[in-house]
């Protein structure tokens, strides 16, 4: 039973694995927070945790005249509001018609659903079956507004993680324009915290910060119209002492593809307050008499295990409570994409040369990337058209997807960017009135396009039926779904003057529409998300697509830290992560063919680069690898990822997957920059069973054998690296960018 609820004092006690959550109805009505943490047992009453003044607060306010100890100004609150006594950041602020901006919700009912209920129109985790959840559904109600507040929290019997979001319905006469509606709020009892977030830009995406939280509020935010590469809807707060193995850190991931706000405030009495939700940023939505806004879905979870404890339960609920289909918890095909290796420059003989070459390397998939429609010959034209060049591609996307099956026995995919479009284009000429933007001003500029309106019904329809022609009439296995501009000038006709602010938030849920509809037409087909690589990557999407492109920076080193910073939330089978071409075409590096791999082997594996220019030493080398993802696919893609040493504290990295039954693992070391005289070293590994015997391949070391307590309390001992004077047979590593990988494996 993970939901408890003592109805004399008013409390309400959420259990799952690992974590509790508690809060109350206070004296107010209001809701009042008084814990979140490592699970406790239940008991009737928790009042004792509540957090009051020792004496009369001074230059404060307070609801009650004459009590000076009760205050929402000190008082750690559930899912606070604004002008009631509380000055610190709320989750809501709402304007009634009389201009006001003050509103109050008491208590009015609770429901208790076993299972977890779905969002309208919006991406959620879900529940397989009603015993494995329950759902806390509080109704909150401010009677002078007119308006009902549902406060919905779901905790899993077996998950350490708390989901919320929030329904707010009109019950009133008049209408009540939203400015803000976070999913979700929670104050923690003190600032002692690191603020950890994944920041970035195109091609260095999800790069790990972390501070010390201060005074006031510190937030990270999308204003682009997509999650974005700049900022990940991802923040962590975590205890200074807490490691990747060991300490207590909370996470928190919004469940949504546009624009959002995260932050923390710390307050002058030294408490925490955890917001997270849509940007109020140039956000409004008018919610008439009847009608009812529903937020995104908030992920929070709880570890006691470090980050890598967080990450795990991130993952596990992602893989199998978020991602669904067929997809789910499917080992993801070995693909070769032509994009690096002939970007707009190809015909149906150099596709076939490239399948036919890549086929003998053991590779299951091809994807056809940009280039393959009418006209498009570079970036500047033939967006929303669709329709293929048959000089390119005689007997078009039917004729090779049959013949790329047929002659090689691979499957095909299918590059689109289906939500924009070119000025240059005949759908602009139609239709110049299906593009997002505010019609007296003139359109900024990127990547030479424009966004189509998907506020707009007429357009989500006709990019279902486009799609849905391509993808019904060709043997096509697999989509990639990109997305290369940034939203500007965001408005629409859509809606009239005082409904602008909704665009933005309308667009995200028209593209929810669209992407529903197509993965239930298309079943069989894998998804990928892609936004100039990582600028959407986010568990919004996951929904629909489980898998997105992590980067389109392929360089291994690169990769090494933008790798590590998606796993802090994502799961590896969501990573899209390819050997490309040397040297690399985002920095210009050449690194070692077996380097690449052993980044890129842990993810959703595949190649970015011409097979036809491969030497046969490569051809081999190749063929290694491709039989080594094909035998270790479900462990790579679905073991437990623990990562042990940080590309952003040292010049080494290390990680390692684990599977569930711990019987088998695969470690992986990489050195950047080479060291003269190097000092042996030794990684510890973790995730293994302690009283187990592993047999370790690929350490060029005479000892192959060693139990599970060694190896994670003694370490790894690195093969001998070049130390400056002579290199020897057993000489391991040499030179810059160089790694090693090793699988183990227990002895029955």
């Amino acid at each position: 039973m993970p939901i408890y609820v003592t109805e004399k004092n008013r409390q309400f006690h959420l259990q799952g694995k690992n974590v509790s959550y508690i809060f109350s109805v206070m004296e107010n009505e209001q809701l009042g927070q008084l814990y979140f943490g490592k699970k406790v047992k239940h008991r009737d009453d928790f009042s004792h945790l509540r957090q009051l003044p020792s004496e009369p607060l001074g230059n404060a306010s307070f609801p009650y005249e004459g009590n000076q100890f009760f205050s929402l100004e000190f008082l750690k609150q559930e899912y606070p509001g604004i002008g009631t006594s509380d000055y610190r950041e709320p989750a809501f602020v709402l304007k009634h018609e009389n201009g006001s901006r003050t509103s109050q919700f008491t208590f009015k009912k609770y429901e208790i659903l076993n299972g977890k209920p779905g969002l309208e129109g919006l991406p959620a985790t879900y529940a397989e079956s009603k015993d494995e959840a329950q759902t806390l559904v509080l109704t909150l109600q401010d009677m002078t507004a007119g308006l009902e507040m549902e406060v919905f929290y779901t905790v899993y019997h077996e998950r350490d993680a708390i989901i919320r979001s929030v329904k707010l319905r009109n019950v009133g006469d008049e209408h009540v324009v939203i400015e803000r509606l976070l999913s979700a709020s929670v104050d923690l009892p003190h600032s002692e915290f690191e603020f950890i977030h994944l920041h970035g830009s195109w091609i260095r995406e999800r790069h790990v910060a972390a501070s010390p939280l201060r005074k006031g509020l510190q937030s990270i935010d999308s204003k682009k119209g997509v999650s974005s590469s700049i900022h990940n809807p991802f923040f962590a707060l975590k205890s200074p002492n807490t490691t990747e193995s060991q300490g207590e850190v909370y996470g928190f991931n919004l469940v949504y593809s546009g624009n959002f706000f995260g932050g923390v405030e710390v307050d002058h009495y030294d408490t925490s307050r955890a917001l997270i939700g849509v940007n109020p940023f140039g956000f409004e939505w008018k919610l008439e008499s009847g009608e009812v806004f529903q937020t995104p879905e908030a992920v929070m979870v709880y570890s006691d295990q470090g980050l890598n404890g967080m990450s795990q339960c991130f993952h596990r609920l992602y893989e199998s409570r978020l991602v669904r289909g067929e997809w789910r918890e499917r080992e993801r095909p070995i693909l070769i994409n032509n994009w690096e290796a002939t970007y707009f420059d190809f015909n149906e003989e150099k596709i076939l040369e490239i399948c036919s070459a890549a086929s003998v390397l053991g590779i299951e998939l091809f994807a056809l990337d940009d280039g393959w429609f009418l006209g498009r010959n570079d970036d500047t034209t033939s967006l929303g058209d669709w329709k293929v060049d048959r000089k390119k591609l005689p007997g078009g996307i039917e004729g090779l997807s049959g013949k790329v099956l047929e002659e090689t026995g691979m499957s095909f995919g299918l590059w689109v960017e289906p939500e924009m479009i070119s000025e240059k284009s005949e759908l602009y000429k139609v239709h110049p009135d299906w593009v997002l933007g505010v019609k007296d001003r003139p359109l900024s500029h990127g990547r030479n396009q424009f966004i189509l309106d998907l506020s707009k019904q007429e357009v989500v329809d006709y990019l279902e039926n486009t799609l849905s022609a391509i993808l019904s009439s060709s043997q096509i296995s697999y989509v990639k779904w990109d997305m290369n501009r940034n939203m500007t000038e965001v408005g629409s006709d859509s809606v009239g003057g005082d409904r602008q602010g909704e665009v933005g938030h309308r667009y995200v849920l028209g593209l929810y529409q669209l992407l529903e509809r197509l993965i239930t037409k298309f079943p069989h087909i894998l998804f990928e998300s892609c936004a100039s690589g990582g600028n959407r990557f986010d568990p919004g999407m996951l929904y629909y697509m489980p898998q997105t492109w992590t980067s389109d920076n392929t360089d291994a080193i690169e990769r090494l830290k933008i790798q590590w910073g998606t796993s802090l939330v994502y799961p590896l089978s969501s990573m899209g992560a390819h050997v490309s071409s040397c040297p690399n075409h985002q920095t210009g590096r050449s690194t070692p063919l077996d380097t690449r791999f052993n980044v890129s082997m842990f993810g959703a594996f595949g190649y970015e680069l011409d097979a036809t220019q491969f030497t046969e030493e490569e051809k081999q080398e190749v063929k290694k690898q491709v039989r080594f993802v094909k035998e270790n696919r479900k462990l790579l893609q679905f073991g437990s990822f623990y990562r042990l040493i940080s590309p952003f504290e040292n010049d080494d990295t290390a990680w390692m997957v684990v599977d569930v039954q711990r019987g088998e693992a695969i470690a992986a070391f990489y050195r950047t920059l080479a060291v003269p005289n190097p000092s042996l070293k030794r990684i510890r590994l973790q995730g293994l069973n302690p009283d187990a015997l592993y047999e370790i391949e690929g350490t060029g070391q005479s000892v192959h054998r060693a139990y599970g307590d060694e190896l994670m309390n003694i370490g790894l001992l690195i093969p001998p690296m070049f130390s400056g004077t002579v290199i020897t047979e057993n000489t391991m590593i040499k030179g810059d960018y160089q790694s090693l990988a090793w699988k183990l494996k227990e002895v029955r």
